[in-house]
């Protein structure tokens, strides 16, 4: 049976909605992706700090979560650890598995609390048969003369990203989300407000302006946002900001173009805040990190 389409069975068009919205805000950053053999004596710790996908190329890989074992996963499933519940993996014989340790990047950690503590999907291919394919080579090294291409930092993220957002499709659709998810797990008002600041980034968003989005005082709009993101309203702005800097720049778009798109008053003003965010200079990040020439 497949699972590919827009709005999972069962599911409400207002659910639907939400489940579309939290999918467009995945995005990771990539900590350490590499490819696993295990025997019979081979146990590994998840870092319970990072958001875990496991792809088992072959065998069978037993879950054990808070000590104890949970269930079994086969060659062709893929399994997604949170860090919030203590996970480890181990086998019984000969079996690899492909792991990416994920950061969620900074405009999307409001979908953190969000997401399963562990999920699993068997036979990932018969319900998301094009993320099954790019999941088969996350860590892979690439083959040929030249193993470090520019750009392969840049499509990695953007393969863990699509295998990391339709895991979650999959694991909503499979029916295993709790009841009304994910719209009773988030604020419909401060989604207003985080929707509209990724869709336009370079507006002047002030508190103020913010704050009136979500239909609240300025306090009671700046403590809400605090509480449930972690960060002021501006922080998550310059965020937002950065985030779509650094798209924009791996696209070829030039210095001063990124500035104007973001709203800055000039390219040296850009150029402090890149670098204050990101730790060097949009030039520098862009020489790195571009898919495409100039």
């Amino acid at each position: 049976m497949s699972l590919t389409a827009t709005q999972p069975p069962g599911v409400s068009p207002t659910q639907g909605a939400a489940l579309d919205s939290l999918l467009d805000a995945v995005d990771v950053q990539i900590r350490e992706q590499r490819r696993i053999m295990f025997d019979a004596d081979t146990t590994v710790a998840l870092d319970p700090s990072a958001l875990s996908l496991a792809y088992v190329v072959s065998g069978e890989v037993q879950v054990r979560s808070g000590g104890q074992s949970i269930r079994r996963i086969a060659a062709g499933a893929v399994m997604l650890a949170s860090g919030r519940v203590a996970t480890a993996l181990s086998a019984q014989s000969a079996a690899s598995i492909l792991l990416s340790e994920l950061d969620l990047a900074d405009p999307a950690a409001h979908i953190a609390a969000l997401l399963p503590g562990i999920a699993t999907i068997t036979d990932f291919a018969a319900h998301e048969p094009a993320a099954a394919a790019l999941a088969q080579h996350l860590g892979a090294k690439p083959e040929g003369d030249n193993p470090n291409r520019s750009g392969d930092l840049a499509i990695c993220r953007m393969m863990a990203t699509t295998v990391l957002a339709s895991v979650i499709r999959a694991w909503a659709a499979n029916g295993c989300a709790p009841e009304g998810w994910p719209a009773t797990a988030s604020d419909p008002f401060l989604d207003r407000v985080v929707e509209a600041v990724r869709a336009d980034p370079g507006r002047n968003w002030t508190v103020d302006t913010l704050a009136s989005l979500g239909a609240m005082s300025r306090s009671v709009f700046a403590e809400r946002f605090r509480a449930a993101f972690g960060r002021s309203p501006a922080g998550y702005v310059a965020a937002v900001r950065m985030h779509t800097a650094q798209e924009l720049l791996s696209r070829g778009h030039g210095v001063s173009a990124v500035s104007r798109e973001l709203g800055y008053a000039s390219d040296e003003g850009f150029s402090r805040a890149f670098r204050r965010h990101v730790g060097t200079t949009p030039s520098a990040w862009r020489a790195e990190h571009r898919l495409t020439p100039a």
